[in-house]
């Protein structure tokens, strides 16, 4: 990833807290007399751990394609991304860019267990659920539990203790406070860039207040 001094986000909660937020996630790894080999899953911070360690699980036959555990893989988390219109800049000269928020994330994975497999999945749902008036638990009937404990050989979970990362927010830091305050009014307006989430990332970055200006999502509540 290019490194642009003033984009770095090297503060480890900042990127713990684009994994919590932004869970799906790309595992890349590199692998002898194959090559490159990526894979798309959900990750979950570990709990009551220092640093950054994600649990995750894929599906048999990846973990054979990427030969999980024998060597470093790269984990890649995404924040909100959106295209920037120099015509909102009210300045010239001025040229396109793009905004985003992203953490390459390496360690070697750790195989688990299948019974720590069936915990990490037990997780995954109950994160995602949590917020449904009616979470469906993999554990919340005999039926379902029975089902889980069937499953669970057919994905491998894993364990990633980051050990260095790469991360940046590129948010026009570059750009005069003005014109910052005129691309998140932008990216909250009607229009074919609406970006309500980058809107709000921005203003958060650069501590703006935008009162009644301040972005909205679709249906034209106020973004959070």
């Amino acid at each position: 990833m290019r490194h642009t001094t003033e984009y770095v986000q090297g503060d480890v909660e900042a990127v713990r807290a684009l994994v919590r937020e932004h869970p799906w996630a790309t595992v890349v790894s590199h692998v002898p007399g194959r090559g490159l080999v990526s894979s798309h899953y959900p990750v979950l911070l570990e709990q009551d751990e220092d640093g950054i360690v994600l649990l995750s699980h894929v599906g048999r036959p990846d973990e054979r394609l990427h030969e999980l555990g024998q060597h470093e893989a790269m984990v890649i988390v995404y924040g909100p991304q959106g295209y920037v219109s120099p015509s909102w800049y009210d300045t010239s000269p001025a040229v396109p860019t793009w905004n985003f928020a992203v953490a390459h994330l390496y360690g070697v994975p750790e195989l688990l267990s299948d019974e720590e497999n069936l915990q990490v999945l037990d997780r995954l749902v109950a994160h995602f659920e949590r917020v449904l008036p009616e979470p469906y638990l993999m554990n919340g009937t005999i039926a379902n539990s029975e089902y889980a404990a069937r499953i669970v050989h057919g994905t491998v979970g894993f364990r990633l203790r980051v050990t260095r990362f790469e991360a940046k927010e590129k948010m026009s830091q570059d750009k005069p406070a003005e014109v910052v305050e005129r691309v998140v009014t932008a990216l909250g307006e009607p229009g074919p860039y609406r970006n309500p989430s980058l809107a709000a990332r921005m203003a958060a970055l650069h501590g703006l207040d935008m009162g009644t200006a301040a972005p909205t999502t679709d249906d034209g509540t106020p973004a959070r």
